[in-house]
C-alpha cells in the first residue's frame, strides 16, 4: 500500500501524481487541506526522516512567520506549526511500508519502485 500526502494544487504534487500514474503505481492520496494531519503522524515522520526535512521553509506560510518564531524553531514547535498549517509540510510525502520519501524527484521515485527514470 502506498500513501501520498499533500495538497492537490501544488505543482510538485502534480508531478509526483503524474509520475505514479504514468508508471501504473496505485496509491491513496491524502489531502492535508480536507483531511488534515495528526500530530502523532507528524511525530512519526519526524522520528523517521527528521523534522528539518519535513518543514517547508520555502513557502509563503513560513515567510509570514515573525523572525522570533523562525529563530526559535525546534522539533516540537515545527510539528505544531505543520499540524496547524499543513502547507508548511514539504510535499509530497510518500509512505510505502516503512519507507518515507519526502519531496519528489523522478530518479528517487524510480529507485524506490525499481523502474527506469
Amino acid at each position: 500500500m502506498i500513501d501520498l500526502y499533500g495538497i492537490p494544487n501544488c505543482n510538485t504534487m502534480k508531478k509526483a501524481r503524474s509520475w505514479l500514474d504514468a508508471h501504473a503505481i496505485d496509491y491513496t492520496f491524502h489531502n492535508y487541506k480536507t483531511e488534515g494531519i495528526s500530530t502523532d503522524q507528524l511525530r512519526s515522520w519526524a522520528a523517521a526522516v527528521g523534522w528539518e526535512l519535513l518543514l517547508n521553509r520555502r513557502g509563503t506560510t513560513w515567510r509570514k512567520l515573525d523572525a522570533a518564531q523562525k529563530e526559535q524553531i525546534d522539533a516540537a514547535s515545527a510539528i505544531d506549526l505543520m499540524a496547524t498549517y499543513p502547507s508548511m509540510i514539504k510535499r509530497p510525502v510518500l509512505v510505502r511500508g516503512d519507507h518515507i520519501e519526502v519531496g519528489f524527484s523522478e530518479a528517487g521515485y524510480a529507485a524506490l519502485f525499481g523502474v527506469e527514470a
